[in-house]
């Protein structure tokens, strides 16, 4: 019998895969599903970054390439990142790598060992507490309060810090709430950061997918450039969820280690992909653009809709393409309303569970999918909940 090594016992998942399979099983054997379980852009991948892709493969970029990726890729981004957040990173200062869940593991490999605490938001992304279990930390869940937006309170997150606090990981927008850090917040928890001598890991893959307002990065704030890890990719804005590419912004100190776990784990990010990617942030914008304002009219249709059923309230998300719905008036737990919703109704969602312990209560849909669909969707969960009401 094989024995496994007891760190894999601290290893999590993400559900959102476990309920795509038992979805698909269902359909397998005769049943419609409509899926809203999964964080996927239901678009094709744009034409021009596909014939850069495919030419890149013509032109032979199918070998090795330095670990911290091309240089030409990392100036390109380094320049997006300037542009779209105003301050003035380097291609120095960037590492290319396959998707962006690996920022996440290396950063937290390269700082955490036993006894440092890490706070992350809760309900919050659930790979950020798997990575920081898994590599001996302890994770400290910052509350995202529904009653505030699904928006953190900074008298709680200071109460929260000790002297073994090292990493504190932020989502704006937010997976899965929607929500956004408001200004304020923003301010005060650099200003936590800075104080206590915090890194900052700022999750802003979905900063294209702001509905409301323009995004703000905390590493604009004084002081945070030198503290802050900036992770962003290409899988939501441009439907790139399978070319496995994404890319981080570190302080210069953290360059060379995470580089170096680069090395040691994937030695580089596929060439190919590279080189598609730079023609995603230099072309034609307008496909990524109209995306997400065909994101913003199914988010309108989604809420609307949710907020029409009576037992269920629904906040309107600011950002990314998921609705956090409260489901607590139906008289069911998220866990047991989202799995009868599967198996009665055929509409596959996450219970809030799965993105921590604050997501009780609630469940997860994402709106990647079409305007007819989302509109079964809102029928089959509104005949759901009167059948068992």
């Amino acid at each position: 019998m094989i024995k496994l090594a007891q760190r894999m016992s601290r290893l999590g998942t993400e559900t959102a895969f476990e309920v795509l399979a038992k979805a698909q099983k269902l359909e397998a054997q005769g049943k419609n599903i409509i899926h809203l379980e999964i964080g996927e852009p239901d678009f094709e991948t744009p034409e021009n970054i596909v014939s850069a892709g495919q030419q890149a493969l013509q032109d032979g970029f199918t070998s090795y390439n330095p670990s911290q990726g091309y240089g030409d890729l990392r100036d390109i981004v380094a320049n997006e990142i300037s542009k779209s957040r105003g301050i003035e990173a380097s291609g120095e200062n960037i590492v290319i790598t396959p998707g962006g869940k690996p920022i996440m593991f290396f950063v937290i490999m390269a700082l955490i060992e036993r006894g440092d605490e890490v706070l992350y938001p809760n309900p919050g992304f659930p790979i950020y507490e798997s990575m920081i279990e898994f590599c001996g930390g302890t994770a400290i869940p910052m509350q995202l309060h529904g009653d505030k937006d699904f928006n953190i309170d900074v008298e709680e997150v200071k109460k929260q810090i000790t002297p073994n606090t090292k990493l504190m990981i932020i989502n704006s927008p937010n997976n899965p709430c929607g929500s956004i850090i408001g200004s304020e917040e923003l301010t005060e928890l650099a200003l936590l950061a800075t104080e206590n001598d915090i890194i900052v890991l700022s999750d802003e893959i979905y900063i294209r997918f702001l509905y409301e307002g323009n995004h703000q990065s905390i590493a604009a704030l004084p002081g945070m450039m030198d503290r802050t890890v900036i992770l962003d990719g290409f899988s939501k804005t441009y439907a790139m969820t399978g070319w496995r590419i994404g890319y981080g912004l570190f302080p210069k100190e953290l360059v060379e280690p995470v580089s170096r776990l680069v090395t040691n784990s994937v030695s580089c990010t596929a060439s190919f992909t590279q080189i598609a990617a730079a023609e995603a942030l230099v072309g034609s914008q307008d496909r990524p653009s109209a995306m997400v304002e065909e994101f913003k009219k199914r988010r309108d249709i989604v809420v609307a809709g949710l907020n029409s059923i009576e037992g269920i309230d629904c906040a309107t998300p600011k950002g990314a393409f998921y609705a956090f719905p409260n489901v607590e008036g139906t008289g069911m737990s998220s866990a047991d309303f989202s799995n009868r919703l599967l198996e009665e109704a055929g509409v596959a969602v996450l219970a809030g569970e799965s993105f921590g312990k604050y997501g009780a209560g609630y469940i997860r849909l994402s709106f990647a999918n079409s305007t007819e669909n989302l509109q079964e969707a809102i029928s089959r969960i509104k005949q759901f909940v009167e059948a068992n009401s």
